[in-house]
């Protein structure tokens, strides 16, 4: 178990202990969006946040920090879309947004969840024959990463582990990614590919290559073992706003 699923669990034990206490947004709406558009996302602005034709995997998977494929449960979790909007409380901490929704999920929605771990389809990240290419950074406290999507994918790291960036390969690949790399430290870099298979711009390679190239890691695949948050329950409809 990693740490921040570890500590997730650990936060979601002790407010089952004392409820009053998980941190909560002031006040939220949720409607259920029946559009069918391919348009989704999430919107930060001071003081609230945004969900916008969302499903509950994707929401599940936001408030657990993992991806949508680290959730198990129901199928209709995936074809179930939602908007939420929701008001943070006054002092609301960034750190606690995760635990906001996870709090919203399970008072709106009836969640309950435990984890997993599972073997799985996925990938070791290794070094690559040519060696490892970057140099590490002063040490420093925390993580500092940007992701831009699109047809082109960028990962702006200003201070990023390993660890955490097989992590975020997680995410962006749907599969899980373990690092195997035994390299410690933290790095700077800015990878970029696109996933778009159709893509005439020979100048931005794939994420296997972009790796190989900039920083002299390589995607072995293989088994792995991987964190799945499993619904042990959930609503269809959440309660009224």
């Amino acid at each position: 178990m990693t740490r921040a699923l570890f500590a997730l669990f650990a936060a979601s034990a002790l407010g089952a202990q004392s409820r009053d206490a998980r941190p909560a947004y002031e006040v939220a709406s949720i409607k259920l969006n029946n559009s069918a558009s391919g348009s989704a996302g999430t919107d930060g602005s001071t003081g609230q946040i945004m969900f916008t034709n969302l499903s509950l995997q994707r929401l599940i998977a936001q408030a657990y920090q993992i991806a949508p494929f680290q959730v198990s449960g129901p199928g209709w979790l995936e074809s179930e879309h939602f908007d939420i909007v929701a008001k943070f409380p006054p002092g609301a901490k960034q750190a606690d947004r995760p635990a906001m929704l996870r709090t919203l999920l399970e008072d709106r929605f009836k969640l309950a969840t435990h984890l997993e771990t599972r073997e799985a389809s996925g990938y070791a990240l290794v070094v690559a024959k040519g060696g490892f290419k970057l140099k590490p950074i002063e040490a420093g406290d925390g993580n500092d990463t940007d992701h831009s999507g699109g047809r082109v994918q960028t990962l702006l790291a200003k201070r990023t582990t390993m660890a955490l960036l097989a992590q975020l390969l997680s995410r962006y690949m749907a599969q899980a990614v373990v690092d195997k790399t035994g390299i410690e430290g933290a790095y700077q870099f800015e990878l970029k590919w696109t996933n778009d298979d159709q893509s005439t711009d020979d100048s931005v390679p794939s994420i296997f290559t972009a790796l190989q190239d900039t920083l002299g890691l390589h995607l072995q695949p293989q088994k792995v073992p991987a964190e799945i948050v499993v619904v042990d329950h959930i609503e269809r409809t959440p309660t009224d706003n």
